[in-house]
């Protein structure tokens, strides 16, 4: 029997009309009946609440139309499986994750869990997919900011599109993604900045303080050096990110073959050749191997294709350089 706690909890979302805070307490339900021995509830539950969110989900969400193109809506299906990070990384986003998921007992005692995520480091070493995967595993859904077009040339203009983000944060729960956000992010004492910006710096930077929702707002960027420091106070934690060594590297080429992966690869000479590749370039020329054997007729890859592919993105990498 689910607890007076889970209940109530139940209760509360359903009166306050706050249905993602009702799946969330239904599925807590869910996880305590299993621990019980009651699989078949457990179960029962679960597909109860997936088909009221595949349901929900089918609705279009409708923007204003001044805020169209600017913000991206998509239900990620990415689970926190996929993500390979160092230990501590790791165990940073399952606390982010625990915490919303039973932030009822932890508002009981007047603490907040942790909403306001800043991710640093180079491109394509995780940091975007790990607001997919807290899409995904939290059910909400991933709205992307498009920051290029947040800012504009008007004055006035890109303020008053953040007051719009921030009342869709409050109204519509979900995780929203500020990606490059060094973009409006900027130290206020840059002497290239304009009046302009540090405006629309500081209307975040109090945008972001007021913030009581119930929505995950993950800032990411790659050159943290240019972030103004006001900001760093500003979020519950900031997670680095960098590139993968031997170990996260041997574990994504396993994750991302699956089951074209052979009984035997060469290890030595693979972990050579991707060393300095990014997660995000690993894990395309893995896909790029796949196809290969696919479109060979092939079950498995081959060490050769695997090697052929990472030396294609060394070989793109050092054109870019």
């Amino acid at each position: 029997m689910a607890t007076g706690e889970q209940l109530k909890a139940l209760i509360r979302s359903h009166f306050s009309d706050d249905s993602e805070r009702f799946f969330t307490s239904a599925l807590q339900i869910a996880a305590h009946e299993a621990g019980q021995g009651h699989g078949a509830l457990a179960h029962d539950i679960r597909e109860m609440v997936d088909k009221a969110r595949r349901a929900r989900g089918a609705a279009v969400l409708r923007f204003p139309k001044e805020m169209e193109g600017l913000v991206l809506a998509e239900k990620p299906d990415l689970p926190l499986s996929a993500l390979v990070v160092e230990r501590d990384h790791l165990q940073g986003i399952e606390r982010v994750l625990t915490e919303y998921e039973q932030q009822d007992k932890l508002k009981q005692f007047g603490l907040s869990p942790r909403r306001k995520l800043l991710l640093i480091g180079p491109p394509g070493t995780g940091k975007t997919m790990t607001a997919r995967i807290l899409a995904h595993e939290l059910h909400l859904t991933l709205f992307t900011i498009q920051v290029d077009r947040l800012v504009t040339k008007f004055m006035g203009e890109t303020t008053a599109k953040l007051r719009q983000i921030f009342d869709l944060i409050q109204q519509e729960t979900g995780v929203y993604l500020f990606d490059e956000f060094d973009a409006i992010g900027g130290e206020r004492s840059r002497e290239n900045d304009v009046g302009e910006m540090r405006r629309v710096l500081n209307a975040f930077l109090q945008f972001i303080e007021q913030d009581a929702s119930d929505s995950l707002v993950v800032a990411a960027t790659n050159s943290p050096e240019l972030l103004d420091r006001a900001l760093f106070r500003r979020f519950d934690d900031v997670i680095n990110y960098s590139q993968p060594d031997d170990i996260q590297r041997r574990r994504l080429v396993e994750n991302v073959l699956g089951v074209f992966r052979p009984t035997r690869l060469a290890w030595k000479r693979i972990l050579l050749m991707s060393d300095g590749l990014s997660h995000a370039e690993v894990d395309k020329a893995c896909r790029d191997a796949i196809k290969h054997a696919i479109l060979d007729d092939r079950p498995r890859v081959t060490s050769i294709d695997v090697l052929s592919t990472l030396s294609d993105r060394k070989k793109a990498n050092a054109g870019r350089r």
